[in-house]
Formats: structure tokens, sequence, C-alpha cells
């Protein structure tokens, strides 16, 4: 039994306190209220909205394969929270992917589509990673398609990307399985990792675990940690750092490093952890690292937020302040609570969660500003409006329920209490 100056520390903490834990709850309820209408094409697939929650592009959009992948995650947690119309926008998404998205001729899933098929026909790993997820979250609201679509992509995922030699997936092929060479990346690897995580949860099948601590121990523990709980984002075909990297699409592969992506791991190594029985004590060691140098290097001491990204010298480089980081911080935050407690990981819990209700929050339209200045004012550099929900609404989420697995895994075993 605790005793009784534990249980009030406990008590202290912002995400057991009623009045907060209400707070996440109707954001959460926001987000969901904001795309489940708006983003639904009737012809299949999901709109990107603008500001004010209307599509961007009405005739004939692309719509990429990560983004009705997570439309499908995201809504399969809301049908298990008991949302009202969560299911059908479930079985929306799963069908545009099994349909539209899945290459029924070379096996595989394309990386954009649009109303006709295919627009670009490449394999990416960061899309099938999505496709996982979103496969194992529909399993757990037992959609009809769910079996069938698992079984696929994880046999596309361990004959095609999978890289036995290295522990972790190449990053891309044609759309007929031509390998583009010499490069690697980490963050399709960093959402694959979530995503076997999942698909382990729903299947209890010992081979997706197994991978995601491969991709975990080459990125962080031995990647990262030499570079001192940095994260490098690219890496050629031998999996060695490349610091000069440089693409042109800032979004997916920006130059530097991402202290967002620092603050994604801190969570999914510490979820890695508990779900493969405490056993690798580097784990939670990686995770306080990668979470103290993210505040350390990544968060802006003057006017709040993480920089976009940071030089190899530890300078800010792209200063806007995007939504996704501070996500990813505030759900890390809440996990190093749960499993190493201390006064640094509540403060950083409170203060980045301030800095989203007093910057990101859009109070006139509804949603998430995806992108502010450097000086917090809203801005559209790099996303044209209000194209994801994902990785707002597990910020949301993710803080009213134990940090021991995914909340699909969570929501389904534990009531939520407010």
């Amino acid at each position: 039994m605790p005793d009784k100056a534990q249980a009030t520390k406990a008590d202290a903490l912002w995400a057991n306190r009623p009045y907060h834990r209400d707070w996440l709850l109707g954001e959460a309820n926001g987000l969901f209220d904001f795309f489940q209408t708006n983003a639904l094409n009737p012809k299949g697939g999901f709109y990107d909205l603008d500001r004010k929650g209307q599509p961007l592009n009405r005739n004939n959009p692309v719509r990429g394969i990560h983004a009705s992948a997570r439309m499908v995650h995201c809504y399969a947690i809301g049908d298990l929270l008991g949302r009202p119309g969560a299911a059908d926008i479930v079985d929306h998404g799963m069908r545009y992917l099994w349909n539209v998205h899945r290459d029924q001729k070379h096996g595989g899933y394309f990386w954009q589509a649009d109303d006709t098929g295919a627009v670009d026909s490449s394999k990416q790993g960061y899309g099938h990673a999505f496709v996982l997820l979103a496969a194992s979250s529909a399993k757990c609201v037992g959609h009809p398609l769910a079996d069938e679509m698992l079984a696929d992509i994880t046999e596309v995922i361990d004959t095609r990307f999978w890289e036995k030699d290295h522990g972790a997936i190449a990053e891309e092929f044609s759309a007929d399985w031509q390998p583009v060479p010499g490069y690697r990346g980490q963050n399709s690897n960093m959402h694959l990792t979530e995503s076997l995580m999942a698909a382990f949860e729903v299947t209890g099948e010992r081979h997706y675990l197994d991978k995601a601590e491969s991709i975990a121990d080459l990125i962080i523990n031995r990647r990262a940690r030499e570079e001192a709980f940095r994260v490098a984002e690219h890496f050629d075909e031998s999996w060695s750092v490349d610091p000069t990297y440089y693409h042109a699409n800032e979004m997916f592969r920006p130059a530097g490093t991402t202290p967002g992506h620092w603050l994604e791991w801190a969570r999914l190594l510490l979820q890695l952890w508990v779900l493969g029985g405490k056993r690798h004590g580097w784990m939670p060691e990686a995770a306080r690292g990668l979470f103290f140098q993210s505040m350390a290097l990544g968060w802006d001491k003057d006017k709040g937020g993480f920089f976009y990204t940071l030089d190899w010298a530890n300078s800010p480089d792209k200063r806007s302040k995007l939504w996704w980081p501070l996500c990813e911080g505030a759900a890390a935050a809440h996990f190093l609570n749960q499993h190493a407690e201390s006064d640094f990981h509540e403060e950083s819990y409170r203060k980045i969660w301030s800095y989203i209700a007093n910057n990101s929050l859009d109070r006139e339209f509804g949603g998430w500003h995806e992108e502010l200045t450097e000086d917090g004012k809203p801005s559209n550099s790099l996303f044209p409006g209000k194209g994801d929900i994902y990785h707002a609404l597990q910020a949301c989420l993710i803080p009213l329920f134990p940090a021991e697995g995914s909340l699909t895994k969570m929501i389904a075993g534990v009531p939520l209490k407010i």
C-alpha cells in the first residue's frame, strides 16, 4: 500500500486531477467533431481540411495513404470509447485502403491515390507502417476486413521491406518492387515500431514484438546513444548516419535532427519496455535521456514550444513550432511520470500543455493550428491547413489511461475514469 505522502503526490499530478482529465476529454471530443463529418470524401478516403474545417480541394483530391490509415486508427479509438458514427468512419477508410490503395497486381500499397486509382504508385515504408496500424486498430473493433488486411500487410513487410541483416526496414520501392537505393530513414521505422506493438497486442504473435525491439535497438540503443541521445533522421544503406542529407520534402524528411521524434521515441520505448516484460533496462534509461535532451535543446526557453529542427551543433534550424512535437512531448511526459515520476517530468507536462492551450488550439474555428511561427502565430509554410487528427487526439487521450500499452489496448481493457 502506498503511504499517505505518496498518495498525495500522485493526486497532485495533473493527469490524475478530475478537472484536467475532463478538459482533455473535451479537447479530444472537439477533434472528433472537427474531422468526423467534413473530412469524409463520399468517393472514398478523406479530404485534407482548411483552417475552417472545409475540404481543401473537393475536385478529385489526392489522398495519402498515411492520412486514410490514421483516420481508421483514430476512429477505431472513438468506436472503442463508444462514439456514435465512429464505426462508419473506420469502414469508409478501410474500404478505401483495401480497394484503392492496395496494389492488386504487384502487392503492397500505393503511396498516393485519387478517385481513379494510384497517383504516386511508389511503395513507402512510412505508408505501410500506418496500414499495419490501421489493420490492427480495425481488428480491435471487429471490422470484417481487418484480419485479411493484417495478414496481407504483415506478409508485405516481412517479404519486401524487412532487412534481417540490419533489423529494420528499407525505405522505398517502385510499384513493381524495384528498390530505390541509397537511403534508410528512422521515421518510417519509428512508426513501424508503434504499429508492430499494436499488431502484437491484437494477435499475441511474438514476431511483431521482436521486430519492434530490433528497430529500437538499432535506432536508439546504438545510433542515438552514439549521438548523446539525439535521434538521427537519415542514414545510408548500411545504417550509418548521414548528417548532410537534404530532401525537398521537409514535412517527412527534414534536415538535421527533429526533437519531436526524440519525444515520440521516449514514449514508444517505455511502451515497448512494458510489453516486452521490462527485460531491457536500457529502454527506460534511453527514454529519460531522450526526453531530457528534447527539453534542454529543443524547447524554446524564451517563447515556448519546440523548434521543428536543430542542426548538428544543437542550434535551431527550422524555427517553426509544429503541433505534433508538442503532442508527443505531452504524451512522453505522461509515460515518464508513470514509470519514472519526477518533478521535472511533471513540470514539463504542465509546461507543454499550457503552451498548447495558449497557442495551438484554434478557438475560432476548432481543431488545432498545425503550424505556428517562432513567435506562436498561425502559419502554413509546411502544412496547408488542418489535415491530421492522429497526434493531437492521442495526446489528449493517452493521459486518461494507464501507460502500459497502445490506446486501443488500454481503452478495450480499462474503463475510462474522469
